[in-house]
């Protein structure tokens, strides 16, 4: 199955490792801590170009970490995990 993140972002459900609400998790120092490192190291990728709402962890091909920025709730992105939604 996949899962669509917003605009023409596609991710097949195995890659997901998480999905984080923005605003409850960057509260913990060491959450933005690892956004910002991800950030400066170009492994973050917005989806939309409002404001985010969401942050989806994937594993792209098995290797590398991505951050998703998704304009999205974290419990919309859930339920289209679970509804099998395009």
């Amino acid at each position: 199955m996949y899962v669509h993140l917003g605009q023409s972002v596609v991710l097949p459900e195995g890659e997901i490792l998480g999905i984080f609400d923005l605003d409850n998790a960057s509260w913990a120092y060491k959450t933005r801590e690892f956004l910002d490192r991800a950030e400066r190291e170009g492994r973050v990728v917005s989806v939309s170009e409002d404001l985010p709402r969401s942050f989806v962890l994937a594993r792209r091909d098995g290797q590398e970490t991505m951050i998703y920025l998704c304009q999205l709730s974290a419990s919309a992105l859930l339920r289209r995990t679970k509804s099998g939604m395009l």
